[in-house]
């Protein structure tokens, strides 16, 4: 009987779940590779801790590395296990640094794992999902050039040492980057 329901949900959310409209979903769910693996597809239970008292920024231009493990990306990521890789800079990061954080407002729509958003167009510079929109961080534009920006699954997590700045994890991929919320 367990294996028909299983069966029976599956082949509803097949039939189903391509003509829904592209906006938030609730429901997290577990998956991904190793215990160090890039996620791909796992969606991190939070977002990362502060940066220690003592993480010093990188110098300006200063090139940074993330591909920690053979066949991780060069981009900041979340491994399977919950480690943020490359959110180590910390609060004196001037790159991230904003004169007026949140000026234009708060973003309302849910975040964390139980808020996955598809996205529904646009590009780094500015790009949307169920009527919010948002831009990439200058710095993080190159982590973010494989995102496809009509579709990909993201979900949106505070970041806890850059005031005015998200960061968007890309469900797909498993990497993220720094976010501005420009409005609804």
């Amino acid at each position: 009987m367990k294996r028909i329901t299983n069966v029976l949900l599956i082949s509803s959310v097949a039939l189903f779940g391509a003509t829904l409209p592209a906006q938030e979903h609730g429901g997290g769910h577990e998956g991904g590779g190793s215990h160090g693996a890039p996620a791909g597809s796992h969606i991190p239970s939070h977002g990362p801790p502060p940066a220690k008292a003592s993480a010093h920024p990188p110098a300006q231009g200063e090139q940074r590395h993330f591909s920690d493990q053979a066949g991780h990306p060069e981009a900041p990521h979340v491994h399977a296990n919950g480690k943020w890789i490359g959110h180590d800079t910390g609060k004196n990061d001037a790159a991230y640094h904003l004169d007026h954080p949140w000026e234009h407002g708060r973003f309302t729509g849910g975040i964390g794992r139980g808020h996955v958003w598809r996205l529904a167009g646009g590009g780094p510079n500015r790009f949307w999902f169920g009527g919010f929109y948002f831009s990439v961080a200058g710095p993080d534009l190159g982590y973010c050039a494989d995102w496809l920006w009509d579709s990909d699954q993201i979900v949106i997590y505070d970041d806890p040492d850059h005031v005015g700045w998200y960061l968007a994890y890309n469900v797909r991929l498993g990497t993220y980057v720094h976010v501005m919320y420009t409005g609804a």
